[in-house]
């Protein structure tokens, strides 16, 4: 099964799992989701958050180069109908996600850059294409034929994802304060050099896997399994798919009974992840970014060192320590910090409050001059 699987776009893996364990006479055990409803079959569906830092958020499904795209707001909905009003926002503060590219992960971490500054700056995140679990009137693709040609699903698509959606969302000239972690770091560093029309600001850079990802403590470990491994998931995800969903939750808090501070707002993302499409979606991303993520792009940084901060782990196996005294040494001048609170590389699941504040401290100056 593994080399057809490895063969097929990965939208209708689900769909073939399924059949087969139909025709085993297996039953599926009814899951409990959460129904969005009142949606029609369009490209745009609204939800809001209830609770925590979701109470001011708005959560929407779009396709973006032909995938369902989920995008967390806080602030204006529509920046093409604000920047007609009076007091139009003139700038953005968008997160680009690491890998898995959920945007609910972020929500403490957005409403608190949100409320650091008075609700005075949009701040939106996007997801990555084919992480979201799309709701029941969307599709995973809009033309399956045009994404497999496209590879919108890879390191490469994931990159003119995020130049598409800010072609289509965002109006041209609006300041941009770009946030990237981990793999969004590097998805920065190819935006602005693929559109030097982009106006950013600022791109901060939190854990940035720009470089030798594969020779990393963690690469090392991950690289078999995304490169090669990875279909042998697909079956029992699958599986786990079909648990109630206050079973999935149970397991994921009991995965995470070791945090401390674990953020309550993460275990909706967490649990949606528990889905074959977007499970195996990541996995692909992450094998692309094994192979590619080789060197680092010490032009670009260098064009626009001015405008970036890096932000180091201290135990950062993805990152190691080795690779924030290579860049300081390359880029003396540059802003590289190096973390001294002993944030982990995955700072969304405990301290996504902690990391704003001081993302908010960072460039509250920027801010201020525009």
């Amino acid at each position: 099964m593994v080399p057809v699987l490895g063969r097929l776009p990965v939208n209708v893996i689900s769909s073939v799992l399924t059949n087969i364990l139909r025709s085993q006479k297996l039953k599926r055990i009814s899951s409990v989701g959460q129904e969005l409803c009142g949606a029609d079959s369009v490209d745009v569906m609204n939800s809001s958050g209830s609770e925590g830092p979701g109470e001011d958020a708005s959560v929407e499904f779009v396709y973006c180069r032909g995938v369902v795209t989920e995008l967390l707001k806080y602030g204006p909905k529509d920046l093409h109908t604000a920047s007609k009003g009076p007091n139009s926002p003139k700038t953005l503060i968008l997160v680009i996600p690491g890998n898995p590219g959920v945007v609910g992960f972020y929500k403490t971490y957005m409403w608190t850059l949100y409320q650091k500054f008075l609700q005075r700056y949009p701040v939106w995140a996007v997801s990555h294409a084919g992480h979201c679990m799309p709701p029941e009137s969307f599709d995973m693709i809009e033309d399956a034929s045009v994404t497999e040609k496209e590879d919108v699903f890879g390191l490469d698509g994931q990159i003119e994802h995020k130049l598409a959606f800010l072609r289509k969302h965002v109006p041209q000239g609006t300041n941009l304060l770009l946030i990237g972690h981990s793999i969004g770091c590097y998805i920065i560093l190819e935006m602005m050099k693929r559109d030097p029309e982009l106006k950013v600001v600022k791109a901060v850079m939190l854990f940035p896997t720009i470089e030798r990802m594969a020779c990393s403590p963690q690469g090392k470990v991950m690289t078999p399994v995304l490169c090669r491994l990875r279909y042998a998931f697909y079956l029992p995800i699958f599986l786990l798919s079909l648990l109630p969903e206050r079973l999935k939750v149970g397991i994921v808090h009991l995965a995470m009974r070791n945090l401390y501070a674990l953020d309550n707002s993460i275990i909706p993302a967490t649990v949606s992840l528990i889905n074959v499409d977007c499970a195996a979606n990541g996995m692909y991303m992450g094998s692309q970014e094994m192979r590619l993520v080789v060197e680092r792009d010490n032009a670009t940084i260098h064009q626009h060192l001015s405008k970036i901060i890096f932000y180091y782990g201290a135990t950062d196996h993805w990152c190691p320590v080795k690779y924030c005294h290579d860049i300081r040494k390359d880029f003396p001048e540059g802003d590289i910090r190096l973390c001294e609170r002993g944030i982990r590389h995955a700072f969304v699941l405990d301290a996504g409050e902690e990391m704003a504040k001081m993302t908010a401290e960072w460039i509250s100056d920027d801010l201020r001059t525009l």
